[in-house]
Formats: C-alpha cells, structure tokens, sequence
C-alpha cells in the first residue's frame, strides 16, 4: 500500500500509491482524498477528517479519525 520513498524523498515520509489514492474514498462522504505525508493522513476536505496511516495501512474507519481544525483551514485559504 505505502511504497519505499524515492531519491530525493524524506526517508521519514514514505509514500502513498498513486493507485491506492485513485480507489479510496472517504467512507462519510465518499468523496476524494489527498495524502499528507509530514503527518502520515488521508485528508477529507469534504467531511473535515483526517483518515491515519498505521504501519503503512491507511485506517479507514469514521471513529479512528481526527477532526481538521476549523480555523487551521480558515487559515490556509486566506
């Protein structure tokens, strides 16, 4: 699921498969997903979670992950 980092890649943020990110969808609203990988998430803009990736297995349950902070968000795109 999570492939070995290439050259020039920080070896402490492996990466999420282009593939995998294709077919994986935010279980609440079924919508897309984009990888962060300073903290290891799949980020769903639409529900405002974080999805974690554990040893490498993106863990995709709606209890395990974390709320985006709104006002981090508010942020951004300002």
């Amino acid at each position: 699921m999570i492939s070995e980092t290439k050259a020039g890649d920080s070896p402490a943020a492996p990466r999420v498969d282009a593939k995998l990110l294709e077919i994986l969808v935010c279980p609440l609203t079924k919508g897309p997903l984009h990888y962060e990988p300073a903290s290891q998430e799949l980020i769903s803009e639409r529900a405002g979670l974080a999805y974690p990736i554990r040893d490498g297995i993106p863990i995709m349950l709606i209890d395990e992950a974390r709320k985006l902070d709104d006002t981090a968000a508010s942020a951004e795109g300002v």
